[in-house]
């Protein structure tokens, strides 16, 4: 925090110069901390005004870019990650927010990538390739496909398994894939906004260790009890898998009859 998102997180002000005032201040410590081929890995979304959106990894991109430019190991954007999940706050004015940005930078030109660590199923698994030298054999890695750049996680709302009284959670599987795909077992995974300890509980469950810091009391407390409840094994998380698809044979599957003849009347 500050979210600047027009999201309430105790008295943190929701203004993009008290933002861009932080994370200057905050990129120091940050650089500092990271070793040479380690990954900085920062989640935003968008400031929203009565007349604008804001997309907010701009902001973090030009700030942490420009303050490193001139270092011996200079932040390198790897990928602009979307997140994306189906529920949210419904607009009448514009389309619906339901994606959030994750940039992943790293210090210099080496760093650690484990694809096979992060593989998804392929839609298709069986396909052969139909022509060329490989003509009929399987054209997939056996180990499933690269999640890619766009990642379908439902976010923390209402009956999610992971739900705390926290106002702004997140899943445990954002910062677990990418736990998996830019650390080893037994590297030091930093959250310096803890929160309800969502970056922890992933380190922890992964065989890393982890270090992490929270302003608010009410929140330690919290993030403490997931860590312990994480190495007990008692925690619950919901698994890192595709989103189900809806059973059509369910009620609230079906289109309402006041939907469809509210639909009629629109086309009449």
């Amino acid at each position: 925090p500050p979210y600047c998102m027009r999201k309430a997180y105790e008295d943190t002000h929701d203004d993009i110069e008290t933002f861009k005032a932080q994370h200057k201040k905050i990129f120091n410590d940050l650089y500092r901390v990271i070793k040479p081929g380690g990954s900085i890995c920062w989640q935003v979304g968008y400031h929203v005004s009565k007349t604008c959106v804001v997309p907010l990894d701009y902001i973090v991109y030009e700030l942490f870019t420009s303050l490193s430019r001139d270092r011996e190991y200079p932040l390198v954007l790897r990928n602009r990650i979307v997140w994306t999940f189906g529920h949210g706050l419904n607009s009448i004015k514009r389309f619906s927010g339901r994606h959030e940005m994750i940039l992943w930078f790293t210090k210099g030109e080496q760093n650690t990538f484990n694809l096979d660590d992060v593989r998804v199923p392929q839609k298709y698994p069986g396909k052969r390739s139909y022509k060329g030298p490989n003509k009929g054999k399987l054209s997939g890695n056996p180990l499933g496909k690269n999640p890619s750049d766009v990642w379908d996680i439902p976010n923390v709302k209402a009956n999610h398994i992971e739900k705390t009284q926290h106002p702004c959670q997140f899943p445990v599987s954002i910062p677990q894939r990418l736990i998996r795909a830019l650390t080893y077992e037994g590297d030091v995974v930093l959250d310096p906004f803890s929160g309800a300890g969502t970056t922890g509980v992933a380190a922890i469950i992964e065989g890393r260790r982890f270090i992490g810091a929270e302003i608010q009391g009410c929140y330690y407390n919290l993030a403490m009890g997931r860590l312990n409840a994480t190495i007990d094994g008692t925690i619950k998380i919901r698994e890192d898998k595709p989103v189900s698809k809806p059973d059509l044979n369910m009620m609230v599957a079906q289109l309402p009859k006041e939907f469809e003849d509210a639909r009629k009347g629109e086309r009449t």
